[in-house]
């Protein structure tokens, strides 16, 4: 069982467009330096970066969504904003990296939420019962290739 965020950068070929290739990936490193630190402060593992992707996993929901809370709030300052969807799942690990449905449904969440947005599954918000964090009902949706209706929620804050 394990806490999964996924974050991607809004825009970005549109960004990468604009800045060009060398300053793109300088911009790109920033980005990866931002998440690696909030990752590693809250205990937390990167198991895998793809293109402006990022995937960590955390042992705490609460962690995550701080976590993600942090980085969306600091990437702001280099100009991008991101999108963020946090699950809680059974995951397996193979040869390090994670594999599972768990891993697909937070990939559908974070497609999801809209710029600047961290959304949640249902499970998630549930297993932050008793902490303060705060959380907004966004509906029922149908999660690409994933069985039945998911509530998401966002996060507040």
């Amino acid at each position: 069982m394990t806490t999964l965020l996924l974050t991607d950068i809004v825009g970005s070929t549109e960004h990468a467009e604009q800045l060009g290739d060398a300053r793109w990936r300088a911009l790109l490193n920033q980005h990866r330096a931002i998440i690696r630190r909030e990752v590693a402060e809250r205990e937390g593992a990167e198991v895998e970066t793809t293109g402006d992707g990022f995937l960590a996993r955390f042992d705490s929901p609460a962690r995550a969504l701080e976590c993600a809370r942090v980085v969306r709030d600091d990437v702001k300052r280099l100009g991008i904003e991101i999108r963020a969807g946090i699950h809680t799942g059974e995951c397996e690990l193979q040869g390090g990296k994670l594999s599972g449905i768990a891993v697909h449904i937070a990939a559908r969440v974070q497609a999801a939420a809209n710029p600047g947005q961290i959304f949640v599954s249902a499970t998630v918000k549930d297993l932050a019962i008793g902490s303060a964090i705060r959380f907004e009902d966004r509906g029922e949706h149908s999660l690409k290739g994933v069985p039945g209706e998911w509530r998401l929620y966002s996060l507040v804050g």
